[in-house]
């Protein structure tokens, strides 16, 4: 199972950094579509991500007709947009937590978010269909999230729904570290 994150028309490199650094500490592949509001060798970017991107699997793609034959093409069959108009709950929504049944295998998702600013367009959340359309609870009164926390809740939501598959329990650079024990 591989889990799709595709950030539509990205604006912000802080908060795209912060997301290749989220996916290849998860195993995510992370798809960009253009247009992006920054170069991909901006200090910003590179400064969120610190050292990671060369450890995340990214593509950029120059729409979103592309980005979707990129995601049909690695088999993903359940894509999800990101929005807060007319949309069901996250934690309501089935990402297929049953294996196939020809496979074994728990299906590929993808989780498509549009910008900072404009949200997702309406064109794309059409074709991805109503059906698809996802919410993060909020206030009432809230407008949305910062784009990379949105994505880290999601993310991480369904890596646990499918049991954290591939982490082992430890990682890389923190064997030193010790926990401050107060007795």
């Amino acid at each position: 199972m591989t889990i799709h994150i595709v950030l539509v028309a990205p604006k912000m490199p802080s908060n795209t950094g912060n997301i290749i650094r989220l996916c290849a500490n998860t195993g995510a592949q992370l798809h960009l579509v253009r247009p992006l509001g920054f170069e991909l060798d901006d200090k910003k970017l590179r400064r969120a991500g610190l050292d990671y991107h060369e450890y995340t699997h990214m593509q950029v793609h120059d729409d979103w007709p592309a980005a979707r034959r990129a995601l049909q093409a690695a088999d993903c069959h359940t894509i999800t947009a990101l929005t807060t108009k007319l949309s069901q709950p996250f934690y309501d929504y089935d990402f297929g937590k049953r294996p196939d049944n020809e496979t074994g295998q728990m299906p590929n998702i993808a989780l498509v978010f549009g910008s900072e600013t404009a949200g997702l367009a309406d064109d794309i959340r059409e074709d991805i269909g109503a059906a698809h359309w996802l919410r993060l609870p909020m206030l009432a009164d809230s407008r949305s999230l910062n784009l990379s926390n949105s994505v880290a809740i999601c993310l991480y939501e369904i890596w646990r729904q499918q049991g954290f598959v591939g982490d082992e329990g430890r990682s890389i650079g923190y064997e030193s570290l010790t926990v401050y024990d107060p007795k």
